[in-house]
């Protein structure tokens, strides 16, 4: 079963371009991701910039819309995430427990729809998805 783990940080949705990592808490957590690498759980990992940097497409009647971060309304906004390979939403939370987080961080689970647990007519709607996420390099 693959489980995405999303970091959120509090008050990153305010967090100006440059904003500065603290080194020891980077270095806490690359433990962790070696310990998720080494259990042979880790699929991929990956931080992301602030949303300042970032943009929004909204389709507001059917046209886009791009609006340029930070995002006024935001109250909580993803950091970064983990996707894992494990059997179960239990093991999922358990590795979740042991993250390095701060106190203003959470760590958000979601199980990773697979086509099986989806109904045929859905499946059939979708063919060919696996061969748009297989191999995909850039």
């Amino acid at each position: 079963m693959r489980f995405m783990m999303l970091m959120i940080p509090l008050g990153y949705e305010t967090a100006p371009p440059d904003v500065q990592l603290d080194p020891e808490r980077v270095r806490a957590m690359m433990k962790y991701n070696e310990d998720l690498k080494n259990a042979g759980v880790l699929i991929t990992l990956d931080g992301l910039h602030p949303p300042s940097m970032g943009a929004r497409v909204s389709f507001a009647g059917g046209k886009p819309l791009v609006t340029d971060g930070p995002f006024a309304e935001a109250k909580e906004v993803l950091g970064g995430y983990w996707m894992i390979d494990v059997a179960s939403r239990e093991e999922a939370i358990a590795w979740a427990t042991r993250c390095p987080a701060s106190e203003n961080e959470i760590v958000e689970i979601r199980q990773v729809q697979e086509m099986g647990d989806l109904p045929e007519e859905v499946r059939q709607a979708a063919a060919g998805f696996a061969e748009l996420t297989s191999g995909s390099g850039r």
